[in-house]
């Protein structure tokens, strides 16, 4: 776990003035990762570093030779088409890398500042890929307050099922069909039962939502048969993300008995570009608790160094922007803010529980948090809790209401992390668009 360092110093500035905004996702203090290419050209993608307005371009900065060799590496590695070979080096490189640049745009000369400058791209005029090739996704379910809500939509008493406290559950998902913040996609058509009736219906979905979830990103995998310990399992991380595990309600609840999600989920799910490193979030750990009351972790699920800092503070937030409102250049409306401190299993017991069997993790595979919902109404992380399963429809502003996701709606995830004493930093916007499903 990382400790805090020169790069966490909240008074440092960078020689790029739009860094310093007190309101700016990317300061010296982050330095995520994507990847990118200027908007509407043919040119290749390649790994760039976000910094105040700008992305610094990792292929451009390769080729101007200011960074020593470990950095050097890295910033090639980083400069393909995808994260991948970044990611495989491991942590020393990625802190190597994070640690030349904080240099270079903190106190770089005029003469590398000019050079430097060559390498920017504006955000404004850049377009983004999905950062890795993912071979594996795997979707977790890891929030006590999201599947209690679930719960009681049914069951006014009801709680989670017991299995639930005692390991991280989990559904190995579709990558294929993962796409980044901008995804278009259309209504998924499936298979659903109405109540009290007996046979089903093939149809475009009816209950669509969102889940606001955290995504892990694998940086270096294991070999087939050797389980990450808990305490080893952050640096397997490359970094953390925003994500959006579309579900569809309708289809889902027909389908998985008894297997699980299948139609329900595999149509779309939407990450932000930008990789935040899990060093730049060293000041917003917290400690791992589990309340007395709660059944404790077995062994393999805990240690001293989880309790101590195994949580994240990070801030996210939901807004619903209809198709009425962005024709009218509206802005959406912001209907749960909460946070990702309340889940009740931490990544690192994630991602140790899912390699306890023996399971292989590989460089780039992407793991959802599962739905991220805090202890008061306003922080439910779906709409299926926020409306009790549509039942009472929430307000998106401009006249209009939701109790489902309708054809046209934008769903906006934004996520930061800020306290005294600490350098503001954000992940940026995780956004899709819901489509008009195709003809049946």
């Amino acid at each position: 776990m990382h400790t805090l360092n020169h790069t966490h110093d909240a008074q440092a500035r960078s020689w790029l003035a739009s860094a310093n905004a007190s309101d700016c996702d990317f300061p010296i203090q982050n330095l995520p990762f994507a990847v990118l290419r200027p908007a509407g050209t043919q040119q290749a993608f390649r790994g760039a570093v976000a910094i105040g307005d700008q992305a610094l371009d990792l292929a451009a900065l390769a080729r101007i030779g200011l960074l020593a060799a470990p950095a050097q590496a890295a910033a090639q590695a980083g400069a393909q088409e995808s994260l991948n070979a970044l990611m495989a080096l491991g942590p020393s490189a990625w802190s190597a890398l994070r640690h030349a640049l904080f240099a270079l745009l903190h106190q770089a000369s005029a003469a590398e500042q000019a050079a430097l400058r060559d390498c920017l791209l504006p955000l404004a005029q850049v377009e983004y890929a999905v950062p890795a090739r993912i071979g594996d996704y795997t979707d977790f379910y890891t929030s006590l307050h999201h599947a209690r809500n679930c719960m009681r939509i049914m069951y006014p008493d009801g709680d989670a099922t017991p299995n639930f406290r005692w390991m991280p559950q989990a559904y190995h998902g579709r990558a294929s069909s993962v796409g980044v913040s901008g995804q278009q996609f259309r209504r998924p058509l499936g298979q659903s039962l109405a109540p009290g009736e007996q046979t089903p219906v093939f149809a475009p979905c009816a209950r669509l939502d969102y889940e606001l979830e955290i995504a892990t990103w694998i940086g270096q995998g294991n070999p087939a048969g050797d389980a990450v310990a808990l305490d080893a399992a952050e640096a397997h991380i490359f970094g953390l993300s925003l994500l959006n595990d579309w579900s569809a309600r309708d289809i889902q609840v027909w389908e998985m008995q008894p297997l699980g999600p299948f139609n329900a989920k595999n149509f779309a799910t939407t990450v932000s570009p930008w990789i935040v490193t899990l060093e730049a979030l060293a000041p917003y750990r917290l400690p791992w608790n589990r309340p007395a009351t709660e059944p404790q972790p077995l062994a393999y699920l805990e240690s001293a160094a989880n309790r101590r800092q195994g949580a994240f503070d990070i801030q996210l937030q939901v807004t619903l922007q209809s198709a009425q409102a962005t024709a009218a250049g509206l802005r959406g409306r912001s209907i749960t803010q909460t946070s990702f401190r309340h889940q009740y299993w931490s990544i690192a017991q994630m991602l140790a529980h899912h390699t306890a069997g023996g399971c292989n993790l590989q460089v780039g595979d992407l793991i959802g948090s599962g739905t991220i919902s805090g202890p008061s109404a306003g922080e439910a992380g779906a709409l299926i809790e926020l409306t009790h399963g549509g039942q009472r429809p929430v307000d998106i502003g401009h006249g209009e209401q939701r109790g489902f996701l309708q054809d046209g709606d934008s769903v906006i995830f934004q996520g930061w992390c800020e306290k005294p004493g600490a350098a503001r930093i954000g992940f940026g916007e995780c956004r899709g668009t819901v489509l008009a499903a195709r003809p049946v």
